[in-house]
Parts: C-alpha cells; structure tokens; sequence
C-alpha cells in the first residue's frame, strides 16, 4: 500500500537489467531518487535513467553520479565504521525532508500468501500445537553464517519436548538443508517447508502467526521485528552492529572469538564463532524471550533438557 509502482530488476545479464530498468525509469520522468543501496549499480541505472536528484552515501566509487552525497561514518583510518543501516536509511530521507522515522518496521502480506499459510498448518497439522517455533537454517551471505545443523536438531527436540511444532523455513536454496534438518530430528513435530511451492509471501506468512523465530543472522529475522515476532539471531562472522535495528524483542547471541567478527563468507579455520555457540544457551535464551514477549500468557512447563521425559528415552 506504501508505493504507486514498482519495477523489479528481471535475471539475465546485469546490463541488461540496468537498461531495461533505466529506460522505465526515463519514460516515467523521476524528480527523486533516494537511494538505499550502497552498489554502484543502482547509481548507476538511477542516472542513466535521467533522474533529476540522485541521493545517497558516497562510496564505492559512484560519487560522480549522484547529485546529493552523503558520507558514511568512518573512523580516522577511514575505514567504516560498523553502524545499523537502519540508521544510514533514516538519514538518507531526513535528508531529502522527511521527519526521523523511528525505528519501527512494517511488513505486510496478501491474501495469496495468507492462504499459502493456512494449507501449511492444516497439512502439517500445526494447529494443534500450543506453541508453533520457526526456524530459518539458510544464509545466502555464505556457510560462514550457518549454525551446525546438529545443533539445530538438537534444540528442535528441546523444544518439542516442550510439546511446541518446530517448523523449519526455507527458500528455494535452502530446500535441502530444510529437509536434513527434520531428517536429523527425526520428531513428527519437526517439519519443514521443503516440499511446498516457496515464494517470499510463504515465509512473510509463516513468521507472521510463529510465536518465536530462532534464525541465522539472514533477512527472516528482519521479517519477525516487521511482523512483532520474537526473535533470537545466531551471529557467527558478522558485526551485529551493522544490522541492529533496536527492536524490544530481539535477542542477538554472539561468542567473543579472537579471529571475528570476521565477515567473511567461508570459514578458514574451525568455524569455532559458530560451533561455541551451543543449542542449551539458545535454548535457554528463547524461553527467556518467550516469558518476556507474553507475559499473560501460560507458556510451557520448562523441564531441563538435562532430564530425558519418557518420549525422549
């Protein structure tokens, strides 16, 4: 409902997209472009699309394309200094007028994809669960952002011993390492996406109506802030600074380790940022979050998952 138009960079080659885009761009005359990414790219298309006002941070060697340059914050090295884009975003549009815009997201979802929802919790019979857990694996940045996927499993059965349905999202790169995960918790109540016909709308709808999304550092987490979800982020190689968007139920676990925050994309040592960070303090931190987020409302009795109950033996 926020926008009159939008215009999606199609695949095929890149300038083959910036061409087709910049020529919408010309035909519909743009006062003002603001500019969100930092890539060269969408200066790029911006300019070339005969945007009158092109706004956004100087860097990455597209200076010359923009009319109005802001500096990003860097340190007396000048070398950036890690700081929340939500902050950067906010002041890109107070600088073209607008009033600070706060901190909080919105997101919004279709009846298509509300009906995508349904047909998962009616066939995986989710509705019958006191509490529904979502997961997200995946981390399209790199496998230096996943968490062992034994440690999932393992905190998958924490919670179900808690009688909660664990249901693991997914993307269409993500399918497979959806599919191990229930593999590897082998629990009815652990189920997954992977065989459903994905879309972005699915997984918006899914974390929308999950009472808590435990989730690598990816952009589902940014889903449960928009939709008032709690949410625990696994941080590995990336500074939490860079993406903190001081939302009151987030909890953002992270292991001090002399090699990071590294932000690299693949590991080359141990993965030790990750595989130090075990599924009892995610576990633990989650209940935390749970009893913080409804404080009215009867959560499960925590049994430590130190005492097998008789399912589990």
């Amino acid at each position: 409902d926020w926008f009159d138009d939008s215009i999606g960079f199609q695949g095929g080659h890149w300038s083959q997209s910036v061409f087709t885009v910049a020529d919408r761009l010309r035909r519909l005359g743009i006062d003002l472009a603001v500019l969100f990414p930092n890539s060269f790219r969408s200066a790029f298309t911006a300019r070339l699309g005969g945007c009158q006002r092109i706004v956004g941070y100087a860097r990455d060697g597209r200076s010359w394309l923009l009319t109005d340059r802001l500096k990003p914050l860097r340190g007396p090295d000048r070398r950036l200094i890690p700081s929340p884009i939500i902050d950067a975003y906010n002041r890109l549009v107070q600088h073209v007028g607008c009033p600070h815009p706060g901190f909080k997201m919105e997101l919004f979802t279709t009846p298509e994809d509300e009906a995508a929802a349904d047909a998962v919790w009616r066939k995986r019979g989710l509705s019958r669960f006191s509490q529904v857990i979502a997961f997200h694996v995946g981390a399209a940045y790199g496998s230096a952002k996943q968490w062992p996927m034994a440690y999932f499993a393992e905190l998958a059965r924490m919670f179900t011993r808690q009688s909660a349905a664990v249901l693991v999202l997914c993307g269409p790169k993500d399918r497979q390492l959806s599919a191990e995960l229930v593999q590897r918790a082998s629990d009815p109540a652990v189920v997954s996406l992977a065989d459903c016909r994905l879309s972005l709308g699915l997984v918006k709808a899914c974390v929308r109506r999950c009472d808590l999304l435990v989730t690598t550092d990816s952009g589902p987490r940014h889903f449960a802030a928009a939709f008032d979800r709690p949410v625990v982020t696994l941080f590995g190689p990336t500074h939490i600074a860079w993406t903190e968007t001081y939302y009151a139920k987030a909890v953002h676990l992270q292991k001090p380790v002399e090699c990071g925050p590294c932000q690299l994309r693949e590991c080359p040592l141990d993965h030790r940022c990750m595989r130090q960070l075990l599924p009892q303090e995610v576990f633990e931190a989650s209940m935390a979050l749970l009893a913080r987020s409804y404080p009215s409302k009867r959560l499960w009795t925590w049994l430590p998952f130190r005492h097998r109950d008789k399912r589990a033996s």
